[in-house]
């Protein structure tokens, strides 16, 4: 028989509505100098049909001592609502209004990559591109740059579409 050591919680998504969870862990200190200070783990779900509505239990597969810090992304038909929430023991806090967001538009009318990230040189700063109709991550495609001798990344986008894409950091390093 196996066991399980984490932790779980269940939200029910309205009708139209798509939720994804992200973990988002602190490297550790003695770490800092060769990976990004902070790292996402997406949650694994099961979800159960009621009526026209989605119940889904996220798994929390290694939570911390203390409390775990978590990214919520609700996915409507035109627009994503982002919560910060915080797993203490069995208790989930989730901010009562959504968190502000910064952002940029990438348009194309044709086939395209988006290459050349800013974080691909050294990997530290982890940027998440999501489809919000499938709420599936872009993953991109590394490469190495010859002319540079850095590490960099490539997505292809489809045309006259909409992404959704967000990074992790802290506010003082805007």
């Amino acid at each position: 028989m196996e066991t399980w050591n984490g932790k779980h919680f269940s939200i029910t998504d309205p009708e139209n509505v798509n939720t994804v969870i992200y973990q988002i862990n602190e490297t550790e200190k003695e770490y800092l100098a060769n990976y990004p200070k902070y790292t996402l783990q997406r949650l694994d779900y099961t979800e159960e049909l009621r009526g026209n509505l989605k119940r889904k239990t996220f798994y929390v597969d290694n939570p911390s001592e203390q409390e775990d810090q978590l990214l919520i992304l609700s996915f409507g038909k035109e627009k994503v609502v982002v919560n910060m929430a915080i797993l203490e023991k069995n208790k989930i806090s989730i901010t009562k209004k959504p968190v502000p967001l910064k952002f940029n538009s990438i348009y194309s009318e044709k086939e395209t990559e988006f290459k050349d990230f800013t974080y691909t040189p050294n990997l530290k700063r982890p940027i998440c591109i999501i489809d919000p109709e499938t709420t599936e991550e872009i993953k991109p495609n590394l490469y190495l740059d010859e002319k540079t001798n850095e590490v960099k990344g490539k997505c292809k986008l489809k045309p006259y579409k909409s992404y959704f894409a967000f990074e992790i950091r802290d506010k003082k390093d805007n």
